[in-house]
């Protein structure tokens, strides 16, 4: 999701997924978990742990989908519910109950015949503002899907690509959500009209093109408002020193898609003991308290502890949209299809 940090484990040249005493994670490039977890993780299992990141969510999706014959490793983390349908339906996993799904929050559960997935995670995708731009200009920053086509935000916005980007594709669907089959499309020509800026991931809008960022600010990011993440606010505050008293970005709250992510044993994989090992440490406990400060998500374990700056500064969405997965497997293609022809021709 919102992550900031290189991945954490090892990469060893000499060993892959078909060596017995490693597991392989294939994740997006926002995967990132403390040391001494992965380390706790190793010495108990008795497994080295190697990390292949492979760009953003929608492009490692799709990559995995492509080589599922001859998987780059053991299991799949990333996966959300805007590409869940896809996943599963090109078989990209096989099936697997992970020791301690009995305290997965019910809401978070997917696949619940076949348990080819564990949710892992949960967040929001909302849009985030620079505090700074729009105090300087004295201008109150957008509250809604409808304030940001309004004139005073033109040029303000960027956006991922939807039919490339997770949390692009997640922003369009919290707008289909919001507007319905019939009224979409037209909101997304009046974005187009007011100027919205569309890139290929969340790495770009995020840490090159947002002004209100730590990486937008050294990049001279000059867009004030990016599609982003509820959680995304205390990154800006953990990672400053000294740490300012308020976070410098804020969240749209009536721009809210909720989102969860899954892992999964991937189909072919060659360590499926180690994947399935691998699988139960994901919702463990240890891991799911570490989590929120390293891929700046929330926790789908019950009972697992957040991190007190995390509620303070990435509180989840009140009343995000949110809308039934067999809804995204049908319309989700032909959404983005229509997307791509409307906003980036």
């Amino acid at each position: 999701m919102a992550g900031t940090l290189a991945a954490c484990g090892s990469s060893d040249g000499g060993q892959g997924s078909g060596d017995s005493k490693t597991v392989t994670l294939v994740s997006h490039n926002s995967w990132a978990a403390s040391k001494d977890v992965i380390a706790a993780f190793e010495k108990q299992s008795g497994y080295k742990v190697n990390v292949l990141e492979d760009g953003d969510a929608g492009q490692a999706v799709n990559k995995a989908i492509l080589t599922k014959d001859n998987p780059q490793g053991d299991v799949f983390f990333g996966v959300d519910n805007t590409l869940l349908s896809r996943a599963l339906d090109n078989g990209l996993f096989q099936p697997y109950e992970a020791k301690g799904s009995d305290r997965i929050a019910p809401e978070y559960r997917a696949d619940q015949d076949k348990h080819r997935v564990t949710p892992v995670d949960t967040g929001d995708i909302c849009v985030n503002y620079d505090k700074k731009y729009f105090a300087d200009h004295k201008l109150d920053p957008p509250r809604s899907f409808d304030d940001l086509v309004k004139p005073q935000y033109k040029n303000l916005l960027v956006t991922e690509n939807a039919s490339t980007s997770s949390p692009g594709l997640g922003f369009l669907l919290g707008t289909a959500a919001k507007y319905g089959d019939g009224g979409w499309e037209g909101y997304w020509k009046k974005l187009k009209a007011n100027g919205v800026k569309v890139v290929d991931g969340w790495e770009q809008a995020y840490n090159e093109e947002f002004s209100g960022s730590a990486g937008g600010k050294k990049a001279k990011g000059d867009r004030p408002l990016v599609v982003s993440y509820a959680s995304s606010p205390p990154v800006e505050v953990v990672y400053t020193d000294p740490k300012p008293a308020a976070a410098p970005t804020g969240v749209a709250q009536g721009t809210c898609f909720r989102q969860v992510e899954y892992a999964g044993l991937l189909s072919n994989a060659k360590n499926t003991k180690g994947g399935k090992a691998f699988l139960d440490f994901l919702i463990s406990e240890r891991f799911q308290e570490d989590m929120p400060l390293n891929m700046y998500v929330y926790p789908v374990r019950e009972g697992a502890q957040v991190p007190p700056e995390f509620v303070k500064y990435g509180p989840q969405a009140k009343d995000p949209e949110t809308m039934d997965p067999a809804k995204i497997a049908d319309r989700r293609d032909q959404w983005v299809k229509s997307w791509t022809s409307l906003v980036l021709k």
